[in-house]
């Protein structure tokens, strides 16, 4: 009989070795096989997929797929690596490399790099021919992950959960406004910093890079490079990408530990009050992105609102049957 892929060789790291990151109790390294790398190639599909748009976040995916958790160990356990081999100690470096899950990794970052790449240019022309109807689509998306965030959280019967999904909101919705406009041409020390801050989206769950390179003024400009292959700017962009991915996954795993719930919240009330930025009708011309808020024309708003419902049907949906095709590989 063929053994399940979880079942294959698992090591659990000395608790004192320097080249491993501390991993939960039941969570040990393992070497997977062919079946959940082919189901982790589509997760990462999905979640490339939910980062290039400004809507769900690849984080928020990850966590609906039962993957989140993993996700965070392994890019600490690749920060680790990092960092032992900047401070020269090269036989830790090459330790702590082999404690982390490539079965697992390669294949999730092959799905998001394929998602980026096949997808763009079909969102960049959605932009420029149809702005009203992606920016309810991706309306409905942030909405039905909010949602799914919800459901989330521990212990609904905490008033202060509630009230800081209220404060997050209001305060997000509020700074939006303040948002500047667009990089025309944006220097390589902005896109390295963009870099930084959007890719906290892979392991945060609730926040879309995209949508944090449209606050920044970014997001076109990124598009733009991706689209004509320019390897620079990329190539940037990425080195921005590790040094924020690497320095703040540390982070983030102290704050769930310890306050999973309220952070959880906070970023519950962060999607609730970006769908400012996704408003189908701004009243500036600069279309998806724009903060400043006007009213629907005429005969606009029948299939916006359907295609807003659409969208957040469709991330409940994929919430949830995710979760048991999680369950049933297990």
């Amino acid at each position: 009989m063929e053994r399940p892929p979880q079942a294959a060789t698992a090591v659990s790291p000395p608790q004192d070795d320097p080249a491993a990151v501390d991993r939960p109790p039941g969570v040990p390294v393992r070497r997977f096989g062919a079946k959940t790398m082919a189901t982790t190639l589509v997760s990462g599909f999905l979640m490339g997929s939910a980062d290039i748009v400004p809507g769900v976040s690849g984080g928020t995916v990850a966590l609906v797929l039962g993957i989140y958790e993993r996700v965070v160990i392994n890019v600490r356990q690749g920060a680790r690596a990092l960092s032992l081999l900047l401070r020269g100690e090269l036989r830790h470096a090459v330790r702590a490399l082999g404690f982390v899950e490539w079965s697992f990794l390669a294949p999730l970052l092959i799905g998001i790099g394929a998602a980026v790449l096949t997808l763009a240019s079909g969102l960049e022309h959605l932009l420029e021919n149809e702005p009203e109807l992606l920016a309810a689509a991706f309306f409905g998306l942030v909405l039905g992950s909010a949602v799914v965030a919800y459901t989330e959280i521990d212990d609904l019967t905490r008033w202060d959960v509630h009230l800081v999904v209220v404060a997050s909101a209001v305060a997000t919705f509020g700074l939006l406004g303040l948002r500047s406009g667009r990089f025309e041409d944006p220097s390589l020390v902005v896109v390295f910093g963009g870099g930084a801050l959007a890719i906290t989206a892979m392991i945060l769950p609730g926040v879309s890079g995209s949508f944090i390179l449209l606050m920044i003024g970014l997001y076109e400009g990124v598009l733009d490079a991706v689209n004509e292959r320019d390897l620079v700017t990329l190539a940037v962009f990425g080195a921005g990408a590790a040094v924020g991915l690497g320095s703040f996954a540390t982070f983030l795993n102290w704050l769930l530990r310890r306050y999973h719930a309220v952070v959880l919240a906070a970023l519950i009330g962060l999607m609730l009050g970006s769908l400012r930025v996704l408003w189908p009708w701004p009243a500036g011309v600069d279309g998806v992105g724009d903060v400043r808020l006007g009213a629907p024309p005429e005969g606009d708003l029948l299939p916006a609102v359907g295609l807003a419902l659409a969208g957040a049907v469709a991330v409940v949906v994929i919430a949830v049957a995710s979760r048991s095709l999680s369950e049933a590989d297990d």
